[in-house]
């Protein structure tokens, strides 16, 4: 029911762009049999490697550890069935679902590890974005913002306030907003976050439909088996009956008002074309992803209309810190690409090239403090801020290990 990121798209004349895709749909392919053979196979053989007395011991009751890797499979084929209907619904999307292609159009195997890491997060995800079992997490980091825009945008005019979501992710943030009567246009660069949310919003035929097993990849921190293969049910919601029931009174139906985009983020957006366009700008878990904030503070500044707002909840858990190579260090143009998953969708072939967005050269890591200070250098006013404690994200509440954020919620006018 969203306007599709990927109609009119092509990937045919940016080799860098082409790689990037195929590597995510061969990811989804391979989720299968690289979960099978990583986490019970292995598993397995360093079972029966113990001395005989020790794993005999461990295979009978009350531990049954055969069994329970039995188990660990079979939630892995759950899994993968989510993902097999990822990977069909995006090459039906991309025109590559007939398997007589052209070779410069064949995509298995295109895959590395690092595109397999992301494809299992990516399913894990649905558990915090997709599930009823979620919801507490999403409330805790959705509710704020929605209600910061409510307050400042009242609903009755709602369908006139255009609203950008940078790093939209699975999509259930532009979902929330396009409920409560907005006009909202998602942003996303990761192909595997873009093609789960398509599937998430615009193909799956009914609420509680795919059975998800959120922890049951992992060993650690457990304490029973029975939280280890905990199961919920995917999506929580069905979002085209819940879109269609939320447009009723409303002017415009919901279906018209959904977007999402497919693109860096600064390359996109701070462009003319979106200079002044927005009323708001809501960034949730975003802002830490920029290797230079400025560079996301300008595009913010240039995309909201004068008066407009910015919404901002997240950590700072700065992505590139550790990653972020000195221009005098990195290796060849592919091989920096490579190393951060680029879309640019939205420009000529021949200005693809360019070092621009995400993989522009530099970064700088800034405290909450230096923040603030810099959005109100760079154009803002602050209106509020607080650091809001105890946020989770993909949290698994019965594991005996909980990681949380002090996350900085703050609303910002561009004045």
């Amino acid at each position: 029911m969203q306007k599709t990121w990927c109609e009119g798209q092509s990937f045919q004349s940016d080799e860098e762009e082409r790689r990037v895709l195929f590597a995510a749909l061969d990811s989804f392919r391979q989720y299968r049999r690289a979960a099978h053979y990583n986490v019970t196979h292995r598993r397995r053989q360093n079972f029966y490697a113990l001395p005989t007395s020790q794993w005999q011991l461990l295979a009978a009751a009350p531990f049954d550890i055969l069994s329970s890797f039995d188990r660990v499979d079979d939630a892995i084929d759950a899994n993968a069935d989510i993902a097999s209907e990822i990977l069909r619904s995006s090459l039906e999307a991309f025109g590559l679902q007939n398997e007589n292609l052209d070779p410069a159009v064949k995509w298995k195997g295109a895959a590395q590890p690092s595109d397999m890491d992301k494809a299992r997060s990516t399913i894990r995800q649905l558990y915090r974005d997709w599930s009823a079992e979620g919801a507490a997490e999403r409330r805790q980091s959705f509710e704020p913002v929605l209600s910061n825009l409510v307050n400042l945008f009242p609903v009755e005019n709602s369908g006139t306030t255009k609203v950008l979501v940078p790093g939209s992710g699975l999509g259930r943030l532009i979902f929330e907003v396009c409920k409560l009567g907005y006009d909202v246009e998602g942003n996303e660069i990761s192909y595997h976050q873009l093609m789960t949310s398509n599937w998430i919003l615009n193909k799956v035929v009914a609420g509680q439909h795919f059975d998800l097993y959120p922890f049951a990849l992992s060993f650690s921190n457990h304490v029973s088996r029975e939280n280890q293969f905990k199961c919920v049910k995917i999506p929580d919601v069905h979002a085209g009956i819940e879109l269609d029931l939320s447009s009723s009174g409303m002017a415009t139906h919901a279906f018209e008002r959904m977007s999402m985009t497919a693109a860096d983020f600064v390359v996109l957006y701070g462009d003319a074309q979106n200079r002044r366009k927005f009323d708001a700008v809501i960034t949730v878990f975003f802002l830490d992803t920029a290797p230079n904030v400025l560079r996301y503070i300008e595009t913010i500044h240039n995309c909201l209309k004068d008066g407009g707002y910015w919404i901002n909840l997240g950590p700072l858990l700065w992505h590139f810190e550790e990653t972020r190579r000195p221009p005098a260090e990195r290796g060849s143009p592919d091989q920096n690409l490579a190393d951060a998953e680029v879309l640019t969708t939205t420009r000529p072939a021949a200005k693809r090239r360019e070092k621009v967005g995400i993989d522009e050269p530099g970064s700088i890591e800034l405290t909450h403090e230096e923040i603030l200070l810099l959005v109100e250098r760079m154009g803002f006013s602050i209106q509020s801020h607080r650091l809001q404690g105890e946020i989770g994200y993909i949290q698994d509440p019965e594991s005996m290990l909980k990681n949380s954020y002090a996350v900085a919620h703050w609303v910002a006018r561009k004045e």
